[in-house]
């Protein structure tokens, strides 16, 4: 069985969902979003769904990494 994320199980905290916000306008995956989090790729998606959070890719590339 996989290893349980840190933060399983437990309560979303508000500077866990200011995290989240942060991470989704940084165009941060969802599944790295979930690793610095502690929690699974689909707790991030249900948080930010139920937050009004879209976690859609924007038309950038993640971590900044443009071609000059």
């Amino acid at each position: 069985m996989a290893k349980e994320p840190k933060n399983h199980g437990k309560q979303w905290s508000k500077e866990d969902v200011a995290q989240l916000k942060e991470l989704a306008k940084q165009n941060t995956p969802t599944r790295v979003a979930g690793l610095k989090l502690g929690r699974t790729a689909e707790a991030v998606q249900a948080k930010a769904s139920e937050v009004g959070v879209s976690l859609k890719p924007t038309n950038q590339s993640p971590y900044n990494r443009r071609k000059p």
